[in-house]
């Protein structure tokens, strides 16, 4: 054929079907992708804090150990309420003419995921520490410190974010431990990755390959399929703050270990506390706590778990709680009757 003896030719017809080949696998499914996914009608655009925390979060190479997806597999249930979608992202639109913005979705787990790290540990407090040194409150966390991220002063300004940093974890500094506005700025774009409920009539992705419970035999019961560990789920929901031996962080995160509110008989204050959150410490020291149970939509077989382990832990004595009494206040606390 004449057109491999003439050089014209032959470039010319590489480049048009180079072109027509990044057409139909590259641009026309981009344009139909940005076309059929539109950002989710709750979702928010990022702040200018949040804006700059993701460039922090790209330059100390936090992408290298945490993912921002959610999988649809069964071992992704603790990372968020749903597998994540195409909607999740599509607030991600080009910096300028020049530039894309960057989709930080990951490919490793060295960490724990962040898609939904907003809802599960929303606590400025907690991420401020963890940044300071990740030891502090996961002991066996392999995270390095970001410590240049805050500086000592003599004394606090008003406008200054101090972090209470526990005594082993000062190095021998005697002064206040402040948080950079980059520190604040990392942490709000952390704080901002919270999966949004889809719109009804909106189909929500199923995660797959789960393990399915094989039913107790007859004029047996199944351990597993009526109790539920109470450890596992107090070290998934509570732990990174109040510790595993219950003793919480001083100046930090309070002890539960001897809480009068954890020994008190009747639950309702614990329960309260669990599914809203409280604030009653912030004149001590301590950080607020944000509504767990609520934010993790913990159901009330998993809050009695929970209450019954740290009742029960650490030296404490306190009274087991039955699922038929904290059902019937898990409702008035959802449906915003509860008795004061």
């Amino acid at each position: 054929m004449d057109i491999y003896n003439n050089h014209k030719r032959l470039f010319g017809a590489a480049i048009i079907l180079f072109i027509a080949l990044t057409m139909f696998a590259a641009v026309f499914p981009a344009l139909n992708s940005q076309n059929n996914n539109a950002p989710l009608p709750e979702s928010k655009p990022l702040t200018s804090d949040e804006v700059a925390g993701k460039g922090i979060f790209i330059r100390e190479g936090c992408i290298a150990c945490h993912t921002q997806q959610v999988r649809n597999v069964d071992m992704d249930k603790m990372w968020g309420i749903r597998p994540s979608i195409a909607a999740d992202y599509a607030r991600n639109v080009r910096t300028d003419v020049w530039r894309n913005t960057a989709n930080l979705m990951g490919s490793e787990r060295t960490g724990p995921d962040l898609m939904n790290i907003g809802n599960r540990q929303p606590s400025e407090d907690w991420h401020l520490l963890h940044l300071y040194n990740p030891r502090s409150v996961v002991s066996q966390s392999i995270m390095p410190a970001y410590s240049w991220l805050f500086e000592v002063k003599d004394y606090a300004f008003p406008g200054d974010v101090v972090v209470n940093v526990p005594d082993e974890f000062r190095k021998g500094i005697t002064g206040k431990i402040v948080a950079t506005k980059e520190a604040l700025e990392l942490v709000a774009y952390l704080k901002s990755f919270k999966q949004l409920k889809l719109p009804d009539g909106k189909p929500t992705p199923l995660f797959l390959y789960g393990k399915e419970l094989k039913p107790a035999l007859p004029g047996t019961t199944s351990k597993l399929n009526t109790e539920l560990d109470g450890a596992a789920l107090y070290a998934s929901n509570c732990q990174s703050c109040h510790q595993e031996n219950g003793e919480g962080l001083k100046g930090a995160f309070p002890p539960l270990k001897g809480s009068p509110v954890v020994l008190d008989k009747d639950p309702k204050v614990q329960l309260t506390i669990i599914m809203k959150g409280y604030n009653g410490r912030v004149s001590e020291g301590y950080g607020i706590m944000p509504p767990v149970g609520t934010n993790n939509n913990l159901k009330p077989q998993e809050i009695v778990a929970i209450m019954n382990h740290e009742r029960t832990s650490w030296g404490n004595t306190g009274r087991k709680v039955t699922l038929t009494e904290i059902k019937e206040m898990f409702n008035q606390i959802k449906s915003g009757t509860v008795a004061k």
